[in-house]
């Protein structure tokens, strides 16, 4: 069995409200979960979540319901927590053995059924890979370009420039480390292996594992700030969305 799990809390702290902003005229999750749903390889898509909003509207869609525990409500809970909670309910509630879980997030719109069929078909083809996982190329943020602020209050380089080679040699054009990607919360594929072995995965999202192969897209989030909202709807008309359609045929 394929398992999609999609998690989302009742509470945000920098964008309240957030899984359920409408955009494009849905809420927000709901474009995870169309995604979910037409992909032709998952057979069971679950929503672990406190929200009651959340649940109804993941109902609407044919999801079910995990209670996510108190515990790992809180904004200190880790999603990787929520993650292998949820794999664990749903090895309990199905006889079936869990072959992939489709990691996804009620914020995280910037996905479609195709990409997660590619990932699927990929991790069944390469059985020594942990995961597929989409990315996004975001040069302008190199670690080379980060900066902190000291405790004189000035900015500093976040990593000493040393470990990019002779600082002699370097400059500030946003390429010149080559392509920087992030993997970019839309989806996380895995194996069963990664959530049961949690701690022997890569930082900073261990439910990864340790050998990821990058599904390589463009403009991917997931949304924590209103001013994200912009740009989750220009990639969602680029992939065929309107207030009307959707690019999915009606089931």
């Amino acid at each position: 069995m394929i398992a999609a799990l999609l998690l989302g809390r009742e509470g945000s702290l920098g964008f309240p409200g957030k899984n359920i902003y409408s955009v494009l005229g849905r809420p927000l999750m709901v474009y995870p979960l169309l995604a979910a749903n037409n992909a032709k390889y998952i057979d069971k898509v679950y929503i672990s979540t406190d929200s009651n909003k959340i649940k109804d509207i993941g109902c609407q869609y044919g999801a079910e319901i995990i209670d996510r525990p108190a515990e790992l409500c809180t904004p200190q809970a880790l999603g990787e927590h929520a993650f292998v909670h949820g794999f664990e309910v749903i090895k309990e509630i199905n006889d079936e053995e869990v072959e992939l879980m489709v990691l996804l997030f009620c914020n995280g719109a910037t996905i479609t059924s195709e990409t997660i069929n590619e990932g699927i078909k990929i991790l069944r083809d390469n059985q020594g890979i942990d995961s597929a996982v989409t990315v996004s190329r975001y040069n302008m943020w190199s670690p080379l370009r980060a900066r902190k602020v000291g405790d004189d209050g000035l900015l500093h380089p976040f990593v000493p420039f040393e470990k990019f080679g002779d600082p002699a040699t370097l400059n500030c054009d946003r390429d010149s480390q080559g392509d920087v990607w992030f993997a970019d919360m839309s989806v996380s594929i895995v194996r069963p292996r990664c959530l049961e072995h949690l701690e022997d995965g890569l930082l900073p999202q261990k439910w990864m594992g340790q050998k990821i192969h990058p599904l390589k897209q463009w403009g991917g989030l997931d949304v924590d700030y209103e001013w994200q909202i912009p740009q989750v709807e220009y990639w969602l008309k680029k992939h065929g969305f309107t207030e009307k359609d959707t690019p999915y045929r009606e089931k």
